[in-house]
């Protein structure tokens, strides 16, 4: 028999709430130390080339503050969006489509892997070709920096649903958009919102790059002007800015992401 003292106990679960303070701890200690050596690297090699975290602070503070950075904000805002929404749009469409059929989707997808490959700056003539300088430049650089991710990740999640799900689409004779709305979406959705987390990230880098080589407005703009002036501080804030912003809002979707798989495993 065996002692008392030798019995496996099973410890509780952790709460929700205890969870996310331990992430928040976590997170709070990376900060700090990233603040840490930045701070460090700035002592190492000097302001000039390397701004404190508080000078950096400082500077994008007066920078946001000033007359023109609304009017650059707006322009990059409005650019950015459009591409995110277009490329959110296509990408769903194509990895819905390609994702329910499954010859389809394991020849689209290697070709679709090969094309996201290309350097896409090498694209860039071809886009002021077909678009001219100004906003749909910009926008179809940053679309053709997202819709790929978003297109792979819906169809493979797609490609993940139950095949019981299909059948049962088919017995209730649903048309093909009805499948898609009211099966294939949400079975999908923890693939999808992966998907354009990934998206948002290279859809916004795609528009500020498009802005760097032919615009003269937005903070792409502001940032190509400041490196050509080796205005270091300049460039440091606003890179601060764009990393702030991309940070806050992966996180969001990647806590949304986290939350859908816990809905969808089983248990739940």
């Amino acid at each position: 028999m065996r002692a008392a003292a030798d019995v496996d106990v099973p410890l509780p679960a952790a709460s929700p709430a205890k969870r996310r303070a331990s992430r928040l701890g976590d997170t709070a200690l990376v900060l700090l130390g990233v603040l840490a050596l930045w701070q460090l690297g700035s002592w190492g090699v000097g302001p000039a080339i390397l701004p404190a975290p508080g000078a950096t602070v400082t500077k994008l503070w007066a920078i946001m503050s000033s007359s023109d950075f609304g009017g650059h904000a707006w322009e990059t805002g409005r650019a950015f969006l459009s591409a995110l929404a277009i490329a959110s749009v296509a990408g769903l469409a194509i990895g819905l489509i390609l994702g329910a059929h499954r010859l389809s989707a394991e020849v689209a997808e290697p070709i679709l892997v090969a094309v996201y490959a290309i350097p896409k700056i090498t694209l860039y003539p071809i886009i002021l070709l077909l678009f001219g300088l100004g906003l749909s430049a910009k926008i179809a650089f940053g679309v053709i920096h997202g819709v790929v991710p978003i297109a792979v990740f819906t169809m493979a999640a797609v490609r993940n649903i139950r095949p019981v799900y299909f059948r049962a689409a088919r017995a209730m004779h649903l048309t093909p958009l009805q499948t898609a709305r009211q099966i294939m979406l949400p079975a999908a959705l923890p693939g999808i919102v992966s998907g354009l987390r990934i998206g948002f990230a290279l859809t916004l880098l795609g528009t500020l790059i498009g802005e760097m080589f032919a615009s003269q407005r937005g903070i792409g703009y502001m940032l190509v002007k400041a490196m050509e002036t080796n205005d270091v501080s300049t460039v440091l804030a606003l890179a601060l800015l764009l990393i702030v912003i991309a940070t806050l809002v992966s996180g969001a979707l990647l806590s949304l992401n986290q939350r859908l798989d816990r809905a969808a495993s089983p248990g739940h």
